[in-house]
This record gives C-alpha cells, sequence and structure tokens, in this order.
C-alpha cells in the first residue's frame, strides 16, 4: 500500500511540473512573438501596453475567485478547465493578431489567456503543495524551476518561429494545442485528495476569511517583495546593462540569460538548503544575497563583475515565491483560500513594479533604479519569520 501511495505521489509530482513548464511555454509563446503582433496591428507603444494590460487585467480579475474555484471543483479539473480557456484564447490572440489584424479579438484573446493561466496558478501551486506534503520534502521551488525551463523553451521556440516566418497565428495555435493536450494528460496524474469531497474537514473555506489573517497577509507581502525583486530583473535587466554599463544588445540579453540560469539553479539546488535548514534560514540568507547582487549589478566597475552581481540576485531571488506558496498552504483545507489571497497580494508587484521603475529610471537612469530592489527587500526582512511553519 505504502508503495502504491509513493508511486502515486511521484507521479503527481510529475504531472505538477509538467502543468508548471507548459504553464510557462504558453505566456513565453506570446512574449516572444509581441513584435510582430505590434507590427501586425500597427500599435504606437502607448497602444502597445494598453493592449499588453489585457493580460495582466485578465490574471488579476481570476486571482481573488481562483481559491472558491479550486475549492469547489478540485485541483486537476480547475487546472485543465482554466488550461482551455487559456489555450483559447492564446490561439484567439494569434488569430486575432495575424490573421484579422483585429486589436480587439485579440485584446479578447490575451484576457482570456490572463484569466485562465491567473487560475491555473492557484490550482496549480495547491497541488504542488499536497505533493509537497506527502512527499514529506521541499519540492515547490522546483516547480517553479520547471516554469522558468518552460519559459526558456517557449521563447526559444518563439524566436525560432520568428526567425523562420512562421506566422504568428499558427505559431500560437500550435503552442496552445500542445499546452491543452500535455496539461490534460497531465492531470489525470493529480492527487484526487485535493477535491472538494476528500477535505479532511467540512466547510467551505472564506476568501475573506483568509483576507483577515495577519500571518497570511505578511506571507502575502513578503510574496509580493520577492515578486517584485524577480519581475524588476525580467523587465528592465537588458536595459539597464545596455543604457548604464554601454554594452550592446547582445550583452544585454545575455545578462537577463545569466539571470534566468540563476534562478533555474537557485530553485532546483534550494529544496536542499530549505530541508536542511528551514524556510526562515534560508530565505533570509538568499534575500540579503539577492540585495548585494543587485547592488553589486549596479556598482560594478566592469561588466565581468556586474554579471557576477546578476548572477548573485538571481539566486536571492528564486525562493521567496515558490516558498511564500509553500507556506500559504500549510493547511491543506484553507490553502486554496490562503493561496488566492496571496497570489493577489503577490501579483501586484507585477503590474506596479515596472512603471515605478521606469519612473524612478527617467530620473536617476535605468541602472540606478535598480538600487529600488535591495531598498525594498531590507525591511521585508522583518516579515520572513511568518513563513515558518505553523
Amino acid at each position: 500500500m505504502n508503495a502504491t501511495i509513493t508511486s502515486d505521489v511521484r507521479r503527481a509530482r510529475n504531472a505538477v511540473a509538467v502543468v508548471f513548464g507548459l504553464n510557462g511555454v504558453a505566456l513565453a509563446s506570446w512574449f516572444a512573438r509581441v513584435p510582430v503582433a505590434r507590427d501586425a496591428l500597427g500599435l504606437s507603444a502607448g497602444q502597445l501596453g494598453t493592449l499588453l494590460l489585457a493580460l495582466s487585467a485578465g490574471a488579476v480579475l481570476a486571482l481573488p475567485v481562483a481559491g472558491m474555484t479550486v475549492h469547489r471543483l478540485g485541483s486537476a479539473r480547475t487546472v485543465a478547465a482554466t488550461t482551455a480557456l487559456g489555450a483559447a484564447g492564446l490561439a484567439l490572440t494569434g488569430i486575432g493578431a495575424g490573421v484579422f489584424g483585429s486589436t480587439v479579438v485579440a485584446v479578447v484573446g490575451l484576457f482570456a489567456l490572463g484569466y485562465g493561466s491567473g487560475t491555473c496558478e492557484v490550482a496549480m501551486n495547491v497541488e504542488g503543495a499536497v505533493v509537497e506534503r506527502r512527499l514529506a520534502r521541499t519540492i515547490m521551488p522546483r516547480f517553479h524551476a520547471a516554469w522558468s525551463l518552460g519559459t526558456v523553451s517557449g521563447a526559444l521556440a518563439g524566436a525560432a518561429c520568428a526567425r523562420a516566418g512562421v506566422p504568428i497565428g499558427v505559431h500560437l495555435s500550435v503552442a496552445a494545442a500542445v499546452m491543452l493536450a500535455g496539461t490534460l494528460g497531465a492531470t489525470g496524474a493529480f492527487l484526487p485528495a485535493t477535491t472538494e469531497g476528500d477535505q479532511p474537514r467540512s466547510g467551505r473555506p472564506s476568501v475573506l476569511a483568509a483576507w483577515r489573517e495577519p500571518r497570511t497577509l505578511l506571507v502575502g507581502l513578503l510574496v509580493l517583495v520577492m515578486g517584485f525583486t524577480e519581475g524588476t530583473a525580467n523587465d528592465w535587466l537588458a536595459v539597464a546593462f545596455v543604457d548604464g554599463h554601454e554594452v550592446g544588445a547582445a550583452a544585454g540579453a545575455a545578462a537577463f540569460g545569466v539571470f534566468v540560469v540563476a534562478m533555474t539553479v537557485g530553485r532546483t539546488a534550494g529544496t536542499a538548503a530549505l530541508d536542511a535548514w528551514g524556510r526562515v534560514p534560508v530565505l533570509l540568507t538568499t534575500m540579503v544575497a539577492a540585495g548585494a547582487g543587485a547592488a553589486l549589478a549596479v556598482f560594478a566597475g566592469s561588466v565581468a563583475l556586474a554579471l557576477c552581481g546578476v548572477a548573485l540576485w538571481g539566486l536571492g531571488a528564486s525562493l521567496g515565491f515558490p516558498v511564500g506558496m509553500s507556506a500559504a498552504a500549510d493547511d491543506e483545507h484553507l490553502a486554496p483560500a490562503r493561496v488566492s489571497v496571496v497570489a493577489v497580494i503577490g501579483y501586484t508587484a507585477f503590474l506596479a513594479g515596472p512603471p515605478l521603475v521606469g519612473f524612478l529610471g527617467d530620473h536617476v537612469g535605468v541602472l540606478r533604479a535598480l538600487l529600488v530592489v535591495p531598498l525594498v527587500l531590507v525591511p521585508a526582512l522583518a516579515i520572513v519569520p511568518a513563513v515558518r511553519k505553523p
């Protein structure tokens, strides 16, 4: 019996990793083709920003009700249904831009992609937390590493399609089909204990009640800070190196690549550190490393030393987001509501971060604006004890 349970948990672990990876592939497929969509739709920079906002709007609107959806349907059915919605949105975006040349159709597609992806984000984190508890060891960061690898794969595939002249409608429709087929196949291996009928306690956990829990709010605030730490590098690192360190576009892209690789390594190897020393000491150490790395990337006298800072920044930023999700899901019965709240708070960073750094960049330059990262991380050290297991 124990061997069967272990086998089921291992299958579920692999299935969750696949879902995380395919979610990353889908989003990166779109981002890789943004320039093509912009040209096909004839958008200015401001109009493109409005188009991109549709994706974020869909995700933000999905997150507050995602926990209730997961509790009602279970993780497997929620992931399957919302992936179907997201896949339809991804295909519609490509067709709207590439076939119809319609901004309205593309906006509808992006909103559906964002809504589906946002709800799926909560559901797959809840399932990942269940698998983590069944394994009795830390695994959540590796799921997020799978997402990072998925984004790299999606970006590379998108670049290859762009170079080969593959129409955006064809590319995104194929990517949507791959995501849907792979995810539907993977959800069959999810653990059945995540459905409502299998919950150990009666009653539906309230999202409103979770918003009144001090620990949940503190975990959400920590996830927000770590999301900002990660998102700032994603959005601005390449530009900062080009403008501040006066390197070429290829070198700027390489700097971003160093960050992504360091993040992936940190999420893969960090599980052993978390099991050995616990969440609080590891997060305190990695957050200090992230702040120091960001500062080094700004003040380094050479590009090589600045890249060392980027690597340290990536390693330091790698664990905060997944550990926060694990902490929100420590109580399996309350996990959907709490993960939903933490996700809403945390994803605010991806909406507010880019304009904040851009505003600072207009005044002090993009490279110096990156110093906002250590300035935000230092006070956030005080809330790290909130992720301690109750």
